[in-house]
C-alpha cells in the first residue's frame, strides 16, 4: 500500500478538516479516498462517529485494506454520483458532512500507464475506472470532427478547437491515434509558441473529461447532497479548474447550476445551502511551494440550511 503522500498529498488538509466541523459521533463522507489523505485524519477525529469513503478506482480500494477492521470505515467502490444509492443501502439517511477532492491524483497523474499525462509515452486511456468502457483512444478514433471540435473547445477550452479536430480528424484516416505521443505530434502543430505544455494540457483535460463524464458526475453529485446532509451539515468540496469551480460555486449559491437563484412570493431566497467561505480558499504559498497541484485548488464550503 502507498503511503496517502505519496499516492496523492492531500491539499488544504487543515482547511478542509475545518470545513466539515468535525463531531466525533457524526456520520461522514468521503467521496474521493484516493490514498486516504483526507480520510484518515477524519476517521482521528472520530470515536463513535462513521465515515464512508467511495473510490471507483482499483487503486484506490487497494489503499482503503488497510483500514477494513476499523469498526467506524465503510469503503464504498463506487463512482460518487451514486451517493444516495449507497448511503440507502447502508441504512443511512442522514449525514454531517461531505468531502470532495475533485479531479485526477496525483498516483494517476504519474502512473504512466493510466495515459493521464503528457509527460509519459503510453496508450491513451485516461479512464478513473478501468472497468468502464470509454477510453481517449476511442473518442479520438471514433468521434466526428463536430463531437471532437465540441470537447475541446468547451471542457478544455481549446481556442483553436475546430482546426485541432480537423487536424486529428484527417490524421486518425491515415494512422489510428493510440498514444500520448500521437496525440502530441499532431496537437503540437496548432500549440502556441513556448505554451505548448499548458496547450496540451488543456487538449488531455479535455478528453479527461469526456472519457469519465465528470462535469455530469459532478452535477448528479450536488444535486444529491441537500437531501442527504442533515440541517447544519458541511458540504466541502476543492475543484482544480474553472468549470468545475462554476459547477460548484452556482449550486451553493443558487441552489442550481445556471439562471438566478429562486425566490418564494416574500423574496426570500429558496436555496438549500449557504455559503461558508464568500470567496473560494486557496492553498498559502508555503503548500504550494510543497505541493505545486494545491497551486489552482479551490475550497468552497457550505452548510445545509434547516
Amino acid at each position: 500500500m502507498e503511503s496517502p503522500t505519496n499516492y496523492h498529498a492531500p491539499v488544504m488538509l487543515p482547511e478542509c478538516l475545518e470545513g466539515l466541523a468535525i463531531r466525533p459521533n457524526g456520520i461522514y463522507v468521503d467521496v474521493t479516498f484516493g490514498g486516504g489523505g483526507h480520510s484518515r485524519p477524519i476517521l482521528d477525529r472520530l470515536t463513535t462517529g462513521t465515515l464512508l469513503a467511495f473510490d471507483q478506482d482499483a487503486d484506490a480500494a487497494a489503499n482503503a485494506v488497510a483500514l477494513k477492521d476499523d469498526p467506524r470505515f465503510v469503503f464504498v467502490a463506487a463512482n460518487f454520483r451514486h451517493l444516495r444509492r449507497y448511503l440507502k443501502l447502508h441504512k443511512i439517511e442522514k449525514v454531517d458532512g461531505i468531502l470532495a477532492d475533485l479531479g485526477v491524483s496525483s498516483h494517476q497523474f504519474d502512473t504512466a500507464e493510466r495515459g493521464f499525462s503528457t509527460r509519459f509515452e503510453a496508450d491513451l486511456d485516461m479512464r478513473m475506472n478501468r472497468q468502464s468502457e470509454k477510453n481517449a483512444r476511442q473518442v479520438l478514433n471514433e468521434y466526428n470532427a463536430a463531437e471532437l471540435q465540441t470537447i475541446l473547445g468547451r471542457y478544455g477550452e481549446v481556442h483553436n478547437a475546430r482546426t485541432l479536430a480537423e487536424a486529428i480528424y484527417a490524421a486518425r484516416l491515415n494512422t489510428p491515434i493510440e498514444t500520448v505521443n500521437d496525440l502530441k505530434d499532431v496537437a503540437g502543430r496548432f500549440a502556441p509558441r513556448h505554451r505548448e505544455n499548458k496547450y496540451f494540457a488543456q487538449v488531455f483535460q479535455a478528453l479527461r473529461i469526456e472519457v469519465n463524464d465528470e462535469l455530469l458526475v459532478l452535477e448528479e453529485f450536488l444535486a444529491q447532497t441537500p437531501d442527504v446532509l442533515a440541517p447544519g451539515g458541511r458540504l466541502v468540496v476543492m475543484s482544480y479548474h474553472s468549470l468545475e469551480d462554476r459547477l460548484v460555486k452556482n449550486f451553493i449559491n443558487k441552489g442550481k447550476f445556471d439562471g438566478e437563484v429562486e425566490k418564494d412570493f416574500f423574496g426570500n431566497e429558496i436555496k438549500p445551502l449557504r455559503s461558508i467561505t464568500r470567496k473560494p480558499l486557496e492553498a498559502t504559498p508555503e503548500e504550494t511551494a510543497r505541493n505545486p497541484r494545491a497551486r489552482s485548488a479551490k475550497l468552497r464550503i457550505a452548510e445545509r440550511l434547516p
